[in-house]
């Protein structure tokens, strides 16, 4: 071991223990990241000055000298390891690792500067959401490199309303009217700030027409019962940590209709074992519920909580099957597995949210009220249920009504 870089070797052994990382994972990590810190002393590198081509190179290296040793080329994915281990080791040295990349084009750190400030005020300014945050940012940095790359200087001040049309006929292709809708309202919110921040002397974003959509004009994507009792059938039968973790989300999903962020979000202390009840905080709304727990959902829960739930001192019920273990940050893939697992292909879209729109439909085919529905559902108003009505329409066949026909007289 490097004498100069063993405490940091240390440090970073402990740090992934302490994650809960399988000891094998912390030996091979450990040891990579050693063998990289040796390759750095050698060639008087600095560790504070590392960059990403200075790690391709070393793995390379790296692959060279097993190929020597073993006299054939490594596994596919052998890389990997070392990979994993060298950047894991950057992360708690350099505290951010990959760094962002050089550069001395003036548009390019104009962008940057840009990006940062709005990013910096979306979230201490205007207090958004992470997701809410991340969609804004992406349209934000398409748009700034959009638009320096086709401009002569690096700067904004010449943006106009030629500019935004330009910009809306090259993200328009493969978009629907929703999506370019969003595109729209992202584009406003970017340019007000450009022209609040005095980078643009007029404001663009009134001129940003998004289309127009009509209220409810889109039909949710949904389930039937037997589609969903096929996905819980399929995903019981696997036992594993990882199926026993994905049944009691599919449970939650079928039963109440959670948002994502909901599930995710769901702590220990959320479950009230003796009162039978579970506690819910609304992502969307910030609204709070207080549920029954239904017999198959604890049950589930428990299942999971005893056989399946890594140990780690995270308070969120659902957490990654692999180290390090916090709680999940989404459910799509996991919901979209267990689906084409079952063999349920649903047209439109297939993620969690089905699950969602389904528990609604059912709801209102029992005769729910719209205001309980709504309650159950989390939702801030009646009128956020109505799109659901339209995933009944053949309910409406029970009465329909004979149209009176012209009597004929013999």
């Amino acid at each position: 071991m490097s004498h100069e870089y063993g405490a940091l070797v240390s440090q970073f052994r402990e740090t992934l223990t302490q994650q809960r990382y399988n000891p094998v994972v912390v030996h091979n990590y450990c040891r990579n990241a050693d063998y990289f810190l040796c390759y750095l002393v050698e060639r008087k590198i600095a560790l504070e000055t590392v960059t990403p081509t200075e790690v391709s190179n070393y793995l390379r290296l790296a692959v060279r000298q097993f190929r020597k040793r073993h006299g054939r080329a490594p596994a596919r994915y052998w890389v990997s390891i070392p990979r994993s281990g060298i950047h894991g080791l950057l992360r708690l040295a350099l505290k951010r690792w990959p760094p962002e990349p050089a550069t001395s084009d003036a548009g390019e750190l104009l962008c940057r500067e840009v990006c940062d400030h709005y990013q910096t005020w979306l979230r201490e300014e205007r207090g958004l959401a992470v997701a809410s945050i991340d969609a804004l940012m992406w349209e934000a940095r398409y748009f700034s490199a959009w638009y320096l790359k086709r401009s002569d200087t690096a700067s904004f001040m010449d943006s106009s309303i030629r500019d935004v049309d330009a910009y809306f006929e090259m993200r328009a292709p493969g978009l629907r009217r929703k999506s370019l809708k969003d595109v729209a309202e992202r584009l406003r919110s970017l340019l007000r700030h450009l022209h609040r921040t005095g980078h643009i002397l007029t404001d663009l974003a009134p001129h940003v027409i998004a289309p127009l959509l009509y209220a409810y004009e889109g039909i949710p994507s949904t389930l039937s019962s037997d589609q969903i009792a096929a996905v819980l059938k399929s995903a019981q039968q696997d036992q594993s940590p990882m199926g026993l973790r994905d049944y009691a989300i599919l449970q939650l999903l079928s039963t109440y209709g959670l948002r994502v962020g909901e599930i995710t979000r769901l702590r220990l202390d959320d479950i009230d074992w003796r009162a039978e009840a579970l506690h819910i905080r609304h992502s969307k709304t910030g609204a709070h519920s207080l549920l029954p727990l239904m017999e198959p959902v604890g049950e589930s829960l428990i299942n999971y909580l005893r056989h399946g739930r890594p140990q780690t001192d995270a308070r969120e019920i659902f957490i990654r099957s692999r180290a390090p273990y916090h709680r999940m940050s989404g459910i799509y893939s996991e919901v979209r597995r267990r689906m084409e697992a079952a063999g349920v292909k649903p047209s439109g879209k297939r993620g969690p949210h089905i699950f969602r729109h389904a528990r609604a439909v059912s709801l209102l085919r029992a005769a729910v009220p719209r205001k309980v529905i709504g309650d159950v559902l989390g939702h801030r108003s009646t009128e956020a249920t109505i799109p659901y009505l339209k995933l009944a329409t053949e309910d409406l066949r029970a009465i329909a009504l004979e149209i009176p026909g012209q009597e004929v007289r013999s």
